[in-house]
C-alpha cells in the first residue's frame, strides 16, 4: 500500500475537520456484507496486515502484524510504542470492540482498516471518569454497529450525565482535567457518528444537548474555565456542520452556545482557540444574515434575521474588533491589514462584510422609509413586526464601522439619507434594557421622536399597582407647601412608582386630578411670586433659578422638591405649560457654557463681550476697554462688586487674557450665581431617576427644544379639526345637531376658551406635540339623562364630556360659555 494511498484512507476516516466515526452505519454494514465468511481464509494467508490505530490523543499509530495475532498481541505493541498499560485500552473496529483472545482473523479486521483505541481509564485522578467515558463511547459503538435494536439498562445521555456530574464546580484544575478526559475520548465525534446514525439520532440529540446545557450552568459557577469549554463545543460546531449541515437544529445550539462562551474567553495566539478558529461563524452568520435581510425586503411577509443570529453574530466578531481596536487608530483599507495585527485576513474580510450588510441594511431601510410615505398601513405594521430586531443589528454594524477608517462616516450618512426609517426603529425597538449611547454620537439622525424616547426610557416607568405608590390628600389653598411637605417625607421608591393625589373635601380621584395637581404645582413652583425662579427677558415664558432666591431659608430644600416635581410630571408624560431657558438645560446636562450659549439669554451682554473679542488688540493694551477682573451683581436690592479671580480688582484685561476674562464673566454670571440652586434641583431630578449618570444622559440626549415640548406641549393653537377626530360619541350620533352645535360653538371660541375647554374635559391645557393623537386615549362626548339646565360635566380620568340634550344651540352656547371661564373652567371634573 502505497503512503499516498494510506494518508486517503486515513483522511477518510480520520480527518482532524470532519468526524473519525462518521462512517454511515448502512454502508458499515455493506462493507462487512463483502468480508469473507469464514476466519479460516484469513488463517491460510500468510501475507501481513497494515492497519492504522487512532488514539486517544488524535495520534495515529500504523501497526503490522499476522491475521494469526491475537488482539491481545496488539495491546501489548501498543504498549511498547505509547506506554499505555493494556489493561487500559479497549480497541474499536466496526462498532465492536476486539476480545484480548480473538485473532485479527477471526475479528475480520481487513489490510487498511482503522481501529480505535478508546476509553483509557489512567490511574491517576479520575479513573471514575474515564471509565464512564469508555463506557459511553463502547455503548455508542455498539449502537452504531448493531443491525438490530440494542437493549441498553442506561441511555447515552444518561450515562453522560454521570460523567458531567463529576466535573468539579469549586476546583478549577480538576474540572479542566476532567474537560480534557472527555476531549481525549473523541467522545464529541463519537456523538456526532451515533447523531447522524438512522435509529439513534434521538438518543445522541438528547445527550449533546444535555452536555450543552450542562456546560452553561458550570460556567455560570466557574467563568475561568470558559476556554476548556470552548474548544469542545467548537468540535461539536465543525463536526455536526460538515455532517448534518448550517440549518441542522443541534448545530443552531451549539453555534449559539458557543457564541455565548466566546465574549467570556481568552483568544489568541497562546490560547487553546484562535480568532481565526471562530471567524468562519462571523462568515456564516453574515451569509444568513444577509439572507434574511434580502427575503424582508421582498412583497411577501417574512420575519427578517432573528435577534439570536444577530447577537451571535456581534459574539463571534467581537474578539476581532477588540483586538483591532487594541493595536491602531482606525485602520486603512487596504494598507494597513498587514501591519495593524496579526488578523490582516480576517480584518480583511470583515471589511468586506461591513460593506455587504450595510447595503442590504440600507435596501431594508429604503422599504420601510417607502411604506412610511405611502401610509400602507397594513404592509406598514408587517414591515415593523419584521423589524423588531434592526436596530440591534443597526449597533453591532455600527461598531464594526468604529474600527476602519472613513467607515463611521459612511454607516451616519447612509442613515440620514433613511433617517426616517432608522428614527422608527428607534422608537419602535429601543428597549429601556440595552445600551443606546451609540445612536447619540450622531445626533442628526435622530427626530424628537427618537430623542424623546430615548430620554423618557432613563425615567421610571409608571406601575399600574397602586398598592405600591404614593398617595397625597391636597388642600387647594396650601397646594405649594402641603405637595412641598408631601414630596420631602416621601418614600422615593413610591414616588417612582407613581402618585395618587386627591384634593381636600373633593370626591374626585385618579389620573385627571393628578394632571390637575401637576399643571397647578407647577405654575404655583415657577410664579415669580414665590421667587424660586425668574422668567427670561427676552422670553417671559422661559425660566431659570433666581440668584436671589436665598431670601427664603428653605429655598434649596424647594429647588429639590422641584426637581422631583419636573421629573415625575415627565415621568407621567404630563405637559405642565413650563420652558427651561437653554443656559438652565445645558447646566442640568453638565454642559459648559460658552459665549455663544449666552446669546439669547442676554444679549446685551453677548454683544458686548463679543465686541471685547473682536477689537482691535492695541486698542486693548492702551486700556481702552478700562476693564478689571471685577463683576458687579445686584443682590437683595442692593449692587456689590465681585472678583472674577484672586486680586481681579487689580488685574487690567488686555489681548492676552481678554477670552479669559469673557470666560470669567460668564461663569460667574450664568453658573456661579445659581450653582447652589442648579445642584438642588439636579438631586431632586436624580432622586427619580436613579443616578447622576442617568440624569445627565437625560438631558444630553435632548436638544433644549425638545425638553421645551415635553414640558409644555404644543405651541400651536388648538387645531377643532384634530380635535373634532379624535372623538367619538355614546349616546349621540355625529349627525345628531347637539354635536353639530358643539363643533361649531367649539369653532367660535377664542384660543383660550378652547384651553379651558380642554381642562374642563381632560385635565390637560397644553396639549402634546402630535396633537389630540398624542394622547393616551380618545375623547368622548357621553348623552346624559339629566335636566336640560344643568351644565355640562366631565370624567377627566376618561376624558370624558357629558351634557343632556340641549333644544337650542343658544342654550348650549351658554352652557358653554360659564365652564370656559377661567374660574369655573378649573377643578369641574367629577372624576
Amino acid at each position: 500500500m502505497s503512503s499516498s494511498l494510506s494518508k486517503r484512507k486515513l483522511d477518510d476516516y480520520a480527518d482532524d475537520d470532519s468526524p473519525p466515526f462518521s462512517i454511515n452505519p448502512s454502508r458499515m454494514r455493506k462493507d462487512h456484507s463483502t468480508l469473507p465468511s469464514s476466519p479460516s481464509l484469513f488463517r491460510s494467508s500468510s501475507r501481513p496486515l497494515q492497519f492504522f490505530v487512532r488514539i486517544l490523543s488524535d495520534r495515529t499509530l500504523v501497526l503490522r502484524a499476522d491475521p494469526s495475532d491475537t488482539v491481545e498481541s496488539i495491546h501489548g505493541k501498543i504498549q511498547a510504542i505509547t506506554g499505555i498499560p493494556a489493561f487500559e485500552q479497549s480497541i474499536i473496529y466496526s462498532g465492536r470492540q476486539l476480545q484480548c483472545d480473538k485473532t485479527l482473523a477471526e475479528c475480520k479486521v481487513q489490510n487498511d482498516a482503522s481501529l480505535y483505541l478508546v476509553g483509557r481509564m489512567r490511574s491517576t485522578g479520575h479513573p471514575k471518569a474515564w471509565k464512564l467515558i469508555n463506557n459511553v463511547i463502547k455503548l455508542i459503538f455498539k449502537l452504531c454497529g448493531s443491525k438490530s435494536p440494542v437493549y441498553v439498562t442506561q441511555t447515552v445521555k444518561v450515562m453522560l450525565a454521570e460523567f458531567m456530574s463529576l466535573t468539579s464546580q469549586t476546583d478549577a484544575e480538576k474540572a479542566t482535567e476532567h474537560l480534557l478526559i472527555f476531549s481525549a475520548s473523541s467522545a464529541p465525534k463519537a456523538l456526532v457518528m451515533l447523531y447522524m446514525s438512522k435509529d439513534n439520532r434521538g438518543a445522541a440529540d438528547e445527550a449533546i444537548r444535555h452536555f450543552v446545557t450542562s456546560s452553561k450552568g458550570i460556567l455560570n459557577v466557574m467563568h475561568n474555565i470558559s476556554g476548556e469549554f470552548v474548544p469542545i463545543i467548537l468540535e461539536f460546531c465543525r463536526l455536526l456542520k460538515k455532517a448534518a449541515g448550517i440549518d441542522d437544529p443541534l448545530y443552531c445550539l451549539c453555534r449559539s452556545s458557543l457564541a455565548g462562551m466566546v465574549p467570556n474567553t481568552e483568544l489568541g495566539e497562546k490560547a487553546k482557540t484562535g480568532i481565526p478558529d471562530i471567524f468562519p461563524f462571523v462568515q456564516e452568520l453574515s451569509t444568513k444574515l444577509t439572507n434574511d435581510f434580502a427575503l424582508s425586503t421582498q412583497s411577501m411577509p417574512f420575519p427578517g434575521p432573528s435577534l439570536a443570529d444577530i447577537r451571535d453574530f456581534a459574539s463571534f466578531v467581537a474578539p476581532l474588533i477588540k483586538e483591532i481596536e487594541g493595536f491602531c487608530d482606525p485602520i486603512k483599507f487596504p494598507s494597513d491589514f498587514r501591519r495593524v495585527c496579526h488578523y490582516g485576513e480576517e480584518a480583511r474580510m470583515l471589511y468586506k462584510i461591513f460593506h455587504d450588510l450595510l447595503g442590504i441594511f440600507e435596501m431594508c431601510l429604503r422599504k420601510m422609509e417607502d411604506r412610511m410615505n405611502n401610509d400602507v398601513k397594513q404592509d406598514y405594521g408587517i414591515l415593523c413586526v419584521g423589524s423588531c430586531h434592526q436596530l440591534e443589528f443597526a449597533k453591532e454594524l455600527h461598531k464594526i464601522s468604529t474600527i476602519y477608517s472613513g467607515c463611521e462616516g459612511l454607516f451616519w450618512e447612509t442613515m440620514k439619507r433613511n433617517k426616517g426609517a432608522f428614527c422608527n426603529l428607534v422608537v419602535r425597538c429601543a428597549k429601556r434594557s440595552e445600551d443606546h449611547t451609540w445612536v447619540m454620537e450622531c445626533k442628526e439622525v435622530t427626530n424628537f421622536e427618537a430623542r424623546r424616547h430615548l430620554a423618557m426610557m432613563k425615567l421610571p416607568e409608571v406601575k399600574d399597582d397602586y398598592g405600591e405608590i404614593h398617595e397625597m390628600l391636597i388642600d387647594r389653598s396650601h397646594l405649594l407647601a402641603e405637595s412641598f411637605e408631601y414630596m420631602k417625607n416621601a418614600e422615593i421608591e413610591s414616588l417612582r412608582a407613581g402618585l395618587f393625589m386627591e384634593f381636600k373635601n373633593e370626591e374626585a380621584t385618579g389620573p385627571g386630578v393628578l394632571r390637575e395637581w401637576f399643571f397647578l404645582v407647577c405654575q404655583a413652583i415657577f410664579n415669580p411670586q414665590n421667587a424660586l425662579f425668574v422668567a427670561c427677558s427676552n422670553d417671559l415664558r422661559r425660566f431659570y433659578p433666581n440668584p436671589a432666591s436665598k431670601v427664603d431659608p428653605m429655598h434649596l430644600e424647594y429647588f429639590r422638591f422641584s426637581g422631583k416635581v419636573i421629573a415625575l410630571a415627565l415621568m407621567h408624560k404630563i405637559q405642565v405649560g413650563i420652558v427651561f431657558d437653554r443656559l438652565f438645560f445645558l447646566q442640568l446636562g453638565g454642559r459648559t457654557i460658552t459665549l455663544e450659549d449666552i446669546r439669547y439669554a442676554d444679549p446685551l451682554l453677548y454683544n458686548s463681550c463679543k465686541q471685547i473679542l473682536e477689537m482691535d488688540p492695541e486698542l486693548v493694551d492702551q486700556d481702552a476697554l478700562g476693564l478689571t477682573f471685577v463683576h458687579e451683581v445686584e443682590e437683595l436690592g442692593t449692587r456689590k462688586t465681585v472678583d472674577l479671580c484672586t486680586g481681579g480688582e487689580n488685574i487690567a484685561v488686555n489681548s492676552e487674557n481678554r477670552r479669559k476674562y469673557v470666560d470669567s464673566l460668564i461663569r460667574h454670571r450664568f453658573v456661579l450665581a445659581i450653582a447652589d440652586q442648579v445642584k438642588h434641583f439636579a438631586k431632586g431630578f436624580e432622586d427619580i431617576i436613579g443616578c447622576p449618570r442617568l440624569q445627565n444622559s437625560f438631558f444630553k440626549y435632548l436638544d433644549p427644544e425638545d425638553l421645551d415640548w415635553m414640558l409644555h406641549g404644543s405651541e400651536s393653537a388648538i387645531c377643532v379639526d384634530d380635535w373634532k377626530a379624535h372623538t367619538e360619541y355614546h349616546g349621540f350620533k355625529e349627525t345628531d345637531d347637539q354635536i353639530s352645535w358643539f363643533w361649531k360653538i367649539v369653532g367660535d371660541m377664542t384660543a383660550e376658551q378652547r384651553k379651558i375647554l380642554l381642562f374642563f374635559w381632560t385635565s390637560i391645557k397644553f396639549l402634546p406635540v402630535e396633537g389630540f393623537r398624542g394622547l393616551a386615549s380618545r375623547l368622548y362626548i357621553y348623552k346624559t339623562s339629566e335636566s336640560r339646565r344643568r351644565l355640562p360635566s366631565s370624567h377627566t380620568c376618561f376624558y370624558r364630556l357629558c351634557f343632556p340634550a340641549y333644544r337650542t344651540c343658544n342654550v348650549m352656547r351658554d352652557r358653554l360659555n360659564i365652564i370656559t371661564q377661567e374660574h369655573v373652567g378649573c377643578s369641574f371634573g367629577t372624576w
